[in-house]
């Protein structure tokens, strides 16, 4: 959330954006159990809360996809809009809207690439 919230480019990028998303890495039956699912809020180009979200927790957005996709996006070998388009990823809520803050995506993914990881199958 800190590190969001100095990205210039991304308050500049989603300056009247104002929505939030539930990110959702979907079970696949062998590294992911069950469903691990985050809650992001979203507003004006800063990140007002994340949290870890529940299975009935609600979102406008809900943007998920299997565990290897989204190593893929952290690793750079996916684009979080194009994954969409090519079906690596499910985006529910309006796809008009997300898309006319394509480079606010795209920021906030680069944003948390910075953030040191372990992933589940290292």
């Amino acid at each position: 959330m800190e590190l969001l919230n100095k990205n210039d480019r991304y308050e500049d990028a989603a300056k009247t954006w104002e929505g939030d998303f539930i990110f959702e890495v979907t079970a696949d039956g062998e590294i992911v159990k069950e469903p691990y699912r985050f809650y992001i809020d979203l507003w004006h180009g800063k990140c007002r809360s994340v949290k870890m979200a529940g299975p009935d927790d609600t979102a406008e957005f809900t943007y998920s996809g299997p565990y290897k996709n989204w190593r893929a996006l952290f690793d750079g070998k996916i684009d979080p809009i194009k994954g969409i388009m090519a079906r690596k990823f499910k985006l529910d809520g309006d796809m008009g809207k997300v898309m006319r803050y394509t480079k606010a995506a795209l920021e906030l993914v680069a944003t948390t690439r910075q953030i040191p990881t372990k992933f589940l199958d290292e």
